[in-house]
């Protein structure tokens, strides 16, 4: 597309001595394959008619790498390309439009203490896909998790964990089971939650709980019992966390920062812009007023003294800064965190306004299980992740197909992207691992099939040198649809959205089983072509799913 973006600027600056952008739309096929208005743009600069201008300039359009350009409507330029142009754009080219940029990807971020649910599954798989983007289009690319290790949540935890191990007993701990204690913290969370909402002789105990959280991270208290039951609690949920990552086959994080690590400088820097104007003072507690700036009021130092979850977001977006100096962080949250994330973003202009032109905040809506369960750790009746992989696993035991571990990330991941990013998402296991429609399982078998295909001929596919055969109708359209591999990773990677890969990757598919089923492919007197044309259309899959962190199977 750029090559003829280019030659068509050049011929209007030849022909007219202006210099315009031109824009490239693909077209329906009986029409060509790429169609451009700029002579409708051209048309009032120039006080020209536009049919003139196009023909002008359709009819100086020669290059080898077109086969024809027409002329349709008031000036509209359809441009058709080669046979072998196209079989040129079949093959994948690396993309290189973030080539020297440095992008931060904070995504996934679960707390210590409590359960990983289903929408911390879904910033997981989708953060990890937006980073598999930005890092495929060349950017140097580093992976955050942030996770809170310290806040109130925590003090409700230990509050509830102290009560069932009878007193600050940390010995007691090793009566959990192992494969237990993930399940085990979240019960104590919600039990610590229940009782600091409805019992106001819990309350007090609860705050006075988390302080010492507080307090044993200033001090670097590892050894009196409070502190054992802490750290050891704090690492079953990392332990359980690393496992699920390995599980959900992600690309390893660059870096985990705890909202241990950054509180101090979250505190420092509100302290310091207290003084200057930025915060305020209100009953005894630090705010920043957002109505000036059409948001609402935030806490950010409570009345007690502590921290709230904004002073520790901004003391983790001056560490990123900081430490990486990035050309642009992006941020992945449910949607439930968008007016808060206004207001910290808001203050944190008042203090680094470059680093919030940086910023790029992606909200995601409520992921349900198909029947309409809402995730909610606070009042017991969450979906976890683990719950969520569980559902895919016996959907296809009850459709009789059995499916690997692979099949089974493939149904989740595929059923999460496909969705634009920022809806709620219903997921519905038995749809997602289905073998037919538009599923990651489906996609799968497509690969698999096109492979078995390729696997099952003598023939390497040698150079063809300078013979081009003239393409078939039907050749030409699946290589048209390969060909718009490099503009959807492309839009997917600037709007950061991958279910623009998901929709062409199923298109795709399609298209090929439509080419295969009326021409043959192996002993056909075209067989090395057409192997040709299977070989770049499995590539592409296999290329987009891995932009999906799907595995893209030889066999199934």
């Amino acid at each position: 597309m750029e090559e003829i973006r280019s030659l068509v600027a050049s011929l209007v600056k030849d022909l007219y001595g202006v210099e315009t952008e031109i824009k490239l739309t693909r077209t329906e096929e009986q029409f060509g394959d790429y169609a451009t208005n700029v002579a409708l743009q051209l048309a009032n600069r120039l006080n020209k008619n536009s049919r003139e201008i196009a023909e002008e300039i359709a009819g100086k359009l020669h290059h080898a790498s077109i086969a024809k350009a027409e002329v349709a409507g008031p000036g509209f330029i359809n441009i058709t390309l080669s046979d072998k142009t196209l079989l040129s754009q079949a093959t994948l080219t690396p993309l290189t439009i973030l080539v020297g940029n440095k992008i931060l990807v904070e995504y996934s971020d679960p707390n210590p203490f409590k359960p990983l649910h289903a929408g911390h599954l879904y910033t997981t798989l989708v953060g990890d896909m937006i980073a598999r983007l930005v890092s495929n289009a060349g950017a140097e690319t580093i992976r955050i998790n942030y996770g809170g290790d310290v806040g109130l949540h925590v003090g409700k935890s230990m509050w509830a964990i102290i009560k069932h191990l009878e007193g600050e007993n940390p010995d007691k701990l090793s009566e959990i089971n192992e494969a237990e204690r993930p399940n085990w913290l979240g019960q104590r969370y919600i039990e610590g939650n229940n009782a600091y909402e409805e019992d106001e002789t819990s309350k007090p105990e609860i705050i006075s709980t988390n302080k010492r959280v507080y307090e044993l991270h200033a001090s670097s208290d590892h050894e009196s019992q409070f502190a054992q039951i802490y750290w050891a609690c704090r690492k079953w949920s990392y332990d359980y966390f690393a496992q699920l990552y390995e599980q959900l086959g992600v690309v390893p994080f660059d870096r985990f920062i705890p909202e241990s690590e950054v509180t101090a400088l979250g505190v420092a820097t509100v302290q310091e812009q207290l003084a200057k104007g930025v915060f305020e003072r209100s009953d005894g507690a630090v705010i920043f007023d957002g109505e000036k700036h059409s948001l609402h009021k935030r806490v950010f130092i409570n009345s007690e003294g502590l921290p709230t979850y904004e002073t520790k977001d901004i003391g983790l977006s001056l560490r990123k800064w900081q430490d990486y100096q990035f050309d642009r962080s992006i941020i992945i949250t449910a949607s439930e965190q968008g007016q808060y994330m206004q207001v910290v973003l808001k203050s944190l202009e008042q203090i680094a306004p470059e680093l919030v032109r940086r910023t790029t905040h992606l909200t995601h809506g409520v992921v349900k299980l198909q029947g309409g369960v809402k995730m909610s750790s606070r009042l017991g009746n969450i979906v976890t992740a683990q719950e969520i992989i569980e559902a895919a696993r016996e959907a296809g035991k009850a459709t009789g197909t059995n499916p690997n571990e692979q099949t089974i990330l493939a149904a989740i991941k595929y059923a999460f992207a496909r969705n634009r990013i920022g809806g709620d998402i219903v997921y519905n296991p038995v749809e997602s691992i289905a073998l037919e429609g538009n599923s990651g399982p489906y996609l799968q078998y497509a690969h698999a099939r096109a492979r078995s295909i390729l696997h099952k001929t003598q023939n390497t596919m040698e150079d063809r040198g300078s013979k081009t055969e003239e393409l078939e109708k039907e050749e030409r359209t699946l290589l048209r649809k390969i060909g718009e591999a490099s503009d959807v990773i492309a839009q997917a990677t600037d709007e950061l959205m991958p279910h623009y890969i998901c929709t062409y990757l199923y298109e795709l598919a399609q298209t090929f089983n439509r080419f295969y089923e009326n021409n043959r492919v192996i002993g056909d007197e075209r067989e090395v072509l057409r192997l040709e044309l299977v070989k770049n259309y499995a590539d592409t899959l296999q290329h987009g799913l891995g932009l999906l962190g799907i595995h893209a199977p030889d066999k199934m």
